[in-house]
């Protein structure tokens, strides 16, 4: 046997050993992340239940309404101090796991996975207009931070471990393994690899196991099945998409404008935050069809019994709601309310078209899509977006109108210069610990030639372990240029381009060019 093919049975060796340690790490992560989810789901839910019978008990008198009020406060001063203590609790969560990924950010795990669950139980159990989406990715790649950690090995495997933990939190927040795979790869991984997926896939779909055996098997958002809307009516999409376009970048500039707002404000920290609980309490009393992340809201929208202007009304009442509360850093997301709206925007386009011919038994189509589209517009992860509202409506016939919503309103957001909402977050959280300079996300390319003999040499692209923070842009062969899939197999000769981040140039070029330098 040559050394050149024991050389390639070692490596080949080595990549089965990575990959099981990987898949049993993962399948670690899934378990805990869907015990810890579940726990911060139900307590979340039951402490909300409390929480209304409390508002209707203060409803008697004044005094009452005292004693609920100086509760509040005195919970908001609880949250606060623990966002004082960790500051990367506040918001959502998923920019702070893409900071630890970039290795822009550096924190405890554990003492934030102990203060974003109860903080993140506080903000929902009282109402506030965020979603628990954002914190349980966070507390599962914390616990895939902790796993790694707790490795020998931790500093190869911390970003698959990571990542397949925020996989499994999603997975466990909405019940959609397969949009959890997809947000850890479209979103947060930004980019594929073989183990990555590997991971979040397994984890996944454990941590959406435990959570089914906890919670049943129906879907988050329970909708009959939808009529297809005739092609002559495809118009409608068009405009659909439009619609939840420009409410997407409506939506990220309130937000980023309301936090920011917020934090010139020469106030103490905890004021915001009391605000934000007193407000949630009222909307709790007099609205509480919006109360909450928006859940109650997307589901009271299918009957499509609400006048237009009602729903104009609530639309306004909740960007605002949301605004305010998530601007005041408490620790919560943003995924739920950006889905409630966009349903208030499809219910209110769907109202349109009807009235412009449409058949009123397509109103709930307008509902369903518009979360889609509303969602790729504000996160630019159309994929996900679309795989999401798969899962969470059990309702897998509109395939070719949510595509076309969910295209249509990606390039109305660009095109009004919509930035992705949780870069943009990421940026704001580097600007304010002084860590962003010019170099954030630029990407630097490398061009690196595939020698013979070398481990890339027929290869395919997929069975390679290239290092998680660069990715395949182009490959030249001749005079051809090929957009790179994973099951491209590279020949010697291959012009490759790579992207990187400018922390991990010089790592990622040593790398590589030992992987495509020839070997006897």
């Amino acid at each position: 046997m040559r050394i050149d093919d024991i050389n390639q049975d070692k490596d080949l060796d080595l990549k089965r050993v990575k990959g099981m340690e990987i898949l049993g790490k993962s399948l670690l992560i899934g378990i805990l992340t869907g015990l810890v989810i579940s726990g911060y789901r139900l307590l979340g839910s039951r402490l909300g239940d409390l929480f209304k019978s409390v508002y209707l008990w203060s409803c008697q008198g004044p005094l009452y309404f005292a004693l609920v009020a100086l509760v509040l406060v005195v919970l908001a001063v609880l949250v606060d101090f623990m966002v004082q203590k960790e500051p990367m609790i506040s918001g959502s969560g998923i920019p702070q796991m893409e900071g630890i990924l970039h290795k822009k950010i550096h924190y405890n795990w554990f003492k934030v996975l102990l203060y974003k669950f109860i903080g993140g139980i506080i903000c929902l159990a009282v109402g506030m207009s965020v979603g628990r989406e954002g914190p349980s990715v966070q507390m599962g790649a914390c616990l895939g931070q902790g796993v790694s950690e707790k490795s020998k090995d931790s500093k190869k495997l911390d970003n698959y471990l990571i990542t397949a933990g925020g996989s499994a939190g999603l997975s466990a927040a909405f019940g959609a393994p397969l949009a959890g795979v997809c947000f850890a790869l479209e979103e947060a991984h930004k980019n594929f690899s073989y183990y990555v997926l590997l991971g979040c896939m397994l984890s996944s779909v454990v941590a959406d196991f435990i959570t089914k055996i906890v919670f049943g098997m129906e879907p988050s958002l329970q909708f009959r099945e939808l009529d297809l809307l005739p092609l002559e009516d495809y118009w409608a999409f068009v405009l659909l998409g439009l619609a939840v376009g420009v409410s997407g970048v409506i939506f990220n500039q309130g937000i980023l404008r309301t936090k920011a707002f917020i934090g010139k404000q020469k106030l103490p920290s905890f004021v915001p935050m009391a605000l934000a609980f007193l407000l949630s309490a009222g909307i709790s009393i007099y609205l509480p069809i919006l109360a909450g992340g928006g859940h109650e809201t997307i589901m009271d929208l299918k009957t499509g019994d609400m006048a237009i202007l009602f729903l104009v009304f609530l639309l306004l009442v909740k960007y605002i709601f949301t605004f305010i509360c998530f601007g005041s850093n408490v620790p919560g997301g943003i995924f739920f309310p950006l889905l409630a709206i966009g349903a208030l925007v499809g219910s209110i386009m769907g109202k349109i078209f009807i009235g412009l011919g449409v058949d009123q038994s397509f109103y709930v189509n307008f509902v369903v899509l518009a979360m889609a589209g509303h969602f790729a517009a504000i996160v630019k992860a159309p994929l996900t977006g679309l795989i999401l509202i798969f899962e969470m409506t059990g309702s897998m016939s509109q395939f070719l109108g949510l595509a076309l919503v969910v295209l249509v309103a990606t390039v109305t957001a660009d095109i009004l210069k919509g930035e992705p909402i949780y870069d943009e977050l990421l940026k704001a959280i580097l600007k304010k610990k002084g860590q962003l300079g010019a170099s954030y996300y630029e990407e630097n390319y490398l061009k690196i030639t595939v020698h013979t003999g070398s481990l890339c040499s027929n290869q395919r692209v997929m069975d390679l372990d290239f290092p998680s923070y660069v990715w395949i842009t182009e490959l030249q062969r001749g005079k051809h240029r090929i957009l790179p899939t994973g099951s491209t197999v590279l020949l010697a000769g291959d012009l490759l381009i790579f992207a990187t981040d400018e922390d991990h140039y010089h790592d990622a070029e040593k790398i590589l060019e030992d992987m495509t330098r020839e070997r006897p």
